[in-house]
């Protein structure tokens, strides 16, 4: 509890316990008058202050003088003898209560989501000349060796140059499973060390690192509002200056016909009623709670590892009803294994070493998988010139041979005849000075969890699945058969899944959005373009931080179904508070307008509305629980 909410928790139970205290005693006139005004202004002098100064800066019509109006308003009638100082003062106090417990549950959220990713690290032990020294992250320049020891949260992204140890991930993917780490492997910022001593050269500055990304994505989300958070904006600045000009009328025409057709006014009456009315309209429910769902529902989908940039976001993840999938390393495991050679006229191994010599400038899992597969050491002294044709392969100098590797787009580029292959997975073909020399099969493997996911949005109300490959027809109808999309669409570049993309855009219908789910820089520009772009695993991949709307911080394809389910739990209760609150105010005010409410029920309606409003707003902090991995 901050030093501001103790404040006014004691001014709350001040204020209540002279309340309370007054009512046993016997005070008349001006006495009782005074009295009452000592726990009227400890509890009500800043609504008061906030109400004139608005008034003075033309921001008349907002909750603070709702309550101004109705609270000097009761106290008038009780001057007048027609009314009750305690109304006037329990309206104040009531409110005020309210607006105490929504500042506590608006603070728990942010504690909630603050303990969440507290991972940002306070130092980094840098290792220079033999001895270690704590440093500031943010002046450990890229290429140093930090030392990371057992218990102690890595500060910044890195390679492993020595040590064997588990790392404790569940503060960025929700995964309580151990990841074990060794010499070599890369490990991101924001992982807690669990066993054993690492060193790492940093490969990353701490500005650009995967936990300063995660932590700025999340400080920024609530600055993307959603439809109904705007809606609400736009409901409040309208519907609170219709109510105050109907309270006016409520307490004006009555009484002024009543004169007309010469009978009795009764003004103190109605003006009560206008009061009431008042106290009745106050849309804190709404302004409050909406905006606190969509908060604490980023923070509960933060808990199992799905980041949403914004709660617009969030809104429309509970409207997708088409998922577009790239194939590679989000369906599929993304690890390539050669499962056939097929050389020309030379040994398997010759073609395998020509081709991995070929391709080992590349990162490509493709590359890379043509190098474990060949076995050897690579001598890039016996590469020449390469030129790497996007979407094509690759043309390179090995050993003075001109070796063209790639698909078949790039031998019929480079005019050169050749076999193809009908085989289900990568074909790589392979020539060797213009000249056809066999051609290499690679296999991906899928996720487990691909058919399962695909089968759950299904049962979500997701009417299509669509898959984007840049494989072979053969290859991607072999995966599309295997999770069961219902639409594939191979051989693409990454322009061409742009061009798909905006296909289905057009063919959108209603308030459909569509999700394009993609693992890394080759899908930016899709992730883009979707109407709500997902990056897979996405834990090193700054072009998917950068162009994605929704973050899942492992690969697991189950992961876009927590970040659905989780949307249409948080918008279920956005609505359920927008249908509770206005139905309850509209009832009362109607009750109030006739005269069958009185103070008590508009405290309420206001105050207990806004406080029910707020606790139910409260359980998005935890939808995601049920979705950790």
């Amino acid at each position: 509890m901050t030093r501001k909410q103790k404040k006014m928790l004691l001014r709350i139970l001040v204020s209540a316990a002279l309340l309370l205290a007054l009512q046993f005693v016997p005070l008349t006139g001006l006495w009782r008058f005074a009295a009452f005004m000592v726990p009227y202004l400890i509890i009500g002098w800043d609504i008061l202050y906030d109400a004139l100064h608005g008034v003075l800066n033309g921001q008349i019509f907002d909750e603070n003088f709702l309550m101004a109006i109705a609270t000097v308003g009761a106290i008038a009638l009780g001057l007048s003898g027609s009314g009750d100082y305690t109304e006037a003062v329990a309206v104040m106090l009531f409110y005020q209560l309210g607006e105490w417990f929504q500042g506590y549950a608006v603070g728990k959220s942010r504690r909630s989501i603050s303990d969440l990713m507290d991972i940002r690290p306070d130092y980094a032990r840098v290792e220079l000349d033999g001895a270690q020294e704590e440093t500031d992250p943010d002046e450990v320049v890229v290429g140093s060796i930090i030392v990371v020891q057992p218990g102690e949260r890595v500060p910044i992204d890195g390679v492993v140059v020595s040590g064997v140890s588990s790392l404790d991930t569940a503060a960025l993917t929700g995964e309580s499973l151990p990841r074990d780490v060794g010499e070599g492997d890369e490990v991101v910022s924001g992982c807690i060390n669990l066993t054993g001593l690492l060193r790492l050269r940093t490969t990353r500055a701490f500005s650009e690192s995967t936990v300063a990304r995660i932590l700025d994505l999340v400080e920024n989300a609530s600055s993307r509002k959603s439809r109904s958070e705007q809606f609400i904006s736009r409901f409040a600045r309208v519907y609170t200056p219709i109510v105050c000009l109907s309270a006016l009328a409520l307490a004006v025409l009555p009484p002024a016909v009543s004169l007309l057709l010469h009978l009795p006014p009764q003004w103190g009456q109605w003006l009560y009623r206008a009061l009431t009315f008042l106290v009745i309209s106050c849309p804190c429910a709404l302004v409050i709670s909406i905006p606190l769902t969509f908060f604490a529902g980023i923070g509960g989908a933060g808990r199992c590892g799905v980041l949403v940039k914004g709660s617009n976001y969030l809104e429309a993840l509970a409207q997708t009803d088409c998922v577009v999938f790239d194939k590679t390393g989000t369906l599929s495991r993304g690890v390539f294994e050669v499962t056939e050679v097929s050389p020309v006229h030379m040994t398997k191994q010759r073609l395998l070493e020509l081709s991995a010599l070929a391709e080992s400038s590349s990162a490509h899992p493709i590359s890379q998988s043509l190098c474990r597969a060949w076995g050897g050491t690579v001598d890039h002294r016996r590469v020449g010139e390469v030129q790497e044709l996007a979407g094509h392969g690759v043309i390179a100098q090995v050993d003075g041979i001109t070796v063209a590797a790639g698909n078949a787009r790039l031998m019929e580029q480079q005019g050169i005849a050749y076999t193809p292959c009908t085989a289900a997975g990568t074909v790589v073909y392979v020539a060797l000075g213009g000249v056809y020399a066999g051609h290499i099969l690679i296999s991906d493997t899928l996720k487990p969890t691909s058919a399962q996911a695909l089968a759950a949005l299904k049962g979500m109300g997701v009417k299509k699945t669509v898959m984007l490959t840049g494989d072979g027809a053969a290859a991607a109808q072999q995966v599309a058969d295997a999770v069961g999309v219902d639409e594939v669409h191979s051989g693409l570049l990454p322009e061409d899944k742009v061009m798909q993309v905006e296909r289905l855009l057009q063919q959108q219908t209603g308030r459909g959005k569509l999700a394009f789910a993609g693992d890394g820089v080759n899908d930016a520009p899709v992730l883009s373009r979707a109407d709500i772009g997902i990056a897979m695993g996405a834990m090193g991949s700054d072009a998917a931080i950068e162009a994605a709307d929704v973050v899942l911080m492992d690969d697991d394809p189950m992961k876009i179904v927590s970040a659905i389910r989780i949307s249409h739990k948080c918008l279920a209760i956005v609505y359920q508070n927008i249908i509770f609150a206005l139905g309850v105010k509209g009832l009362c005010l109607l009750l109030g307008a006739l005269g069958l409410a009185d103070m008590w029920l508009a405290i309420f309606a206001d105050v207990g509305v806004m406080v029910l409003a707020v606790l139910n707003a409260m359980r998005a902090l935890h939808i995601g629980k049920g979705d950790k991995q």
